[in-house]
């Protein structure tokens, strides 16, 4: 069941976006009135949801079909030692309801696919994919291609993550396939090749940022591009991604040429 919102955020709990320059009151409206889906509420997914609930966002769509584990702790703050064993879509809505009560939480402990998946895409003013398999990344990127709904993609193993973000409203963006091809050699997971928990705080916090540029339309998001972070050695990179013309995926596309 979704929590609803019992009044509107006062003022002051936004003050400091209210006073930012190039932000101001009609973004933090617009952020309110957003819809974001978080698909996979983990390392990544965990900290997205928290700075969105915090900075405002008006609906979040917490979506995983886990239980949290003892192993999840070392990364994934949005849960302590009491949680484990419960469903993290339902611990996660515990711990964000106690944020900011003006955000409604609604809760999707199953895996979306098929119709459930293209009803959730749809309605979202903004995808973040959170999850850690290419098969649900690829059928978050067709549903979204589908929806004309931009997208944000991370992702943290070992000490290097990255993220980018694909707009299907712009007929210039590239998509996940066009970045990712699905018959790329896999790399390893969290599991087989470990991941440095902070290094998913830092990703899940960048693909807050990018969501919330993307609903709100200020700033510059990290469409056509692809950022990169080696916490080893502390730097950042990023490079050019273009959209492939042969890519089967942007076929597609809500937005045409």
């Amino acid at each position: 069941m979704p929590s609803v919102p019992d009044r509107p955020a006062p003022p002051e709990r936004h003050a400091r976006h209210l006073s930012l320059p190039g932000f101001g009151a009609a973004a933090q409206a617009a952020l309110a009135q957003a819809r974001f889906l978080v698909v996979g509420l983990g390392g990544l997914g965990g900290p997205a949801a928290t700075w969105l609930a915090a900075a405002g966002a008006g609906t979040l769509v917490l979506n995983d079909f886990d239980r949290v584990d003892l192993t999840n702790l070392q990364r994934q703050p949005l849960y302590g030692e009491a949680d484990l064993g419960a469903r993290k879509a339902v611990a996660a809505a515990g711990a964000l309801g106690r944020l900011d009560a003006a955000t409604r939480l609604e809760v999707r402990d199953a895996r979306l696919e098929g119709a459930a998946l293209t009803r959730e895409v749809g309605a979202a003013s903004v995808v973040l994919d959170c999850s850690d398999n290419f098969g649900t990344r690829y059928a978050l990127n067709a549903a979204c291609l589908a929806a004309g709904v931009p997208l944000v993609s991370a992702a943290a193993v070992g000490w290097h993550g990255l993220i980018a973000a694909f707009d299907a409203r712009r007929a210039t963006s590239p998509c996940y396939a066009c970045a990712f091809a699905e018959d790329d050699e896999t790399p390893a997971d969290c599991a087989s090749g470990g991941v440095f928990g902070p290094l998913a705080g830092v990703i899940g916090t960048l693909a807050a940022v990018e969501a919330a540029k993307l609903a709100t339309g200020v700033g510059e998001p990290l469409v056509g591009r692809l950022l990169r972070y080696d916490a080893r050695r502390a730097t950042f990179s990023t490079s050019t991604l273009a959209r492939d013309p042969r890519c089967p995926a942007c076929r597609l596309r809500a937005v045409k040429d």
